[in-house]
């Protein structure tokens, strides 16, 4: 993991310029960082109506106007064709290319959606003095895809994504009870224990992100992942869609603590 202590808006520029390139995770401690997808004006609806329908792995954080590339809701002189390190994007559903910026694809149809992140939660399970090991080993979270149908709305369907942490059982816990008070960023765990119970055959291989071991005496436990949104718009099969590649995040100018319920 990244570590650095500039402000999210020194982050910002320095990814808007190519300085930095890598994954977000580590960077402007503190700070809300959000998962991307932009769409058509004449798919958002939809969306929206998807995100509204499914919030544990889709909790909205902001929606732009159709052609607007600003985000001022979420901090200041915020670009999104420019300010995310990488970018994917994609075309009938296939994913097309992976950028490290927009601006040659940017239309003024086009509407941002920006969707809560586990980094915040996991800065909170982190000052409770909990071992998440994937920040240990440098890795980015392992992810799977489940048999949790979500909610559909429109040409928006599919079934959720989960990240997993590898915890004891009294760590297990106390994540449970830190992370219920964080709603706006996937909330408590859907799921711990066994994965063959949400459709994951072998836990050792991750769709998304990096494997974590799961070491004797522990449990998996599984949190909504902001990646659902991006099965989602593949089986919706937009002719363009954008959303960041895994990892690779919008810096905000939101306090992570300021999302918590008391």
């Amino acid at each position: 993991m990244t570590q650095s202590s500039l402000t999210p808006l020194a982050e910002r520029r320095r990814i808007r310029t190519g300085e930095f390139a890598g994954q977000t995770a580590g960077l402007a401690p503190g700070y809300v960082q959000g998962n991307l997808a932009i769409l058509p004006a004449d798919y958002a609806n939809e969306f929206l109506r998807f995100c509204q329908a499914n919030p544990k792995p889709c909790p909205l954080l902001a929606v732009s106007e159709p052609g607007d590339p600003m985000l001022p809701s979420l901090g200041e002189d915020i670009d999104i064709r420019t300010d995310v390190p990488r970018y994917r994007v994609f075309r009938d559903g296939q994913l097309d290319d992976e950028p490290a910026d927009i601006r040659s694809l940017w239309r003024d149809d086009l509407v941002t959606f920006l969707i809560g992140c586990s980094f915040s939660f996991e800065e909170a399970l982190i000052a409770d003095g909990i071992v998440l090991r994937h920040v240990r080993m440098n890795r980015n979270v392992a992810m799977y895809k489940t048999s949790i149908p979500c909610r559909s709305a429109g040409r928006f369907h599919g079934t959720m994504v989960v990240s997993m942490r590898p915890l004891k059982a009294a760590d297990a816990i106390r994540a449970v009870q830190i992370t219920s008070r964080f709603p706006n960023v996937h909330g408590a765990p859907v799921h711990l224990g066994d994965p063959g119970l949400i459709g994951i055959r072998d836990i050792s291989q991750p769709e998304f992100g990096e494997a974590v071991p799961i070491e004797a005496g522990e449990l998996p436990v599984f949190w909504a992942c902001g990646v659902t949104p991006q099965v989602a718009i593949a089986n919706a099969k937009p002719p363009l869609a954008i959303t960041h590649l895994g990892g690779h995040m919008l810096i905000t100018d939101l306090v992570n603590s300021r999302l918590a319920m008391l």
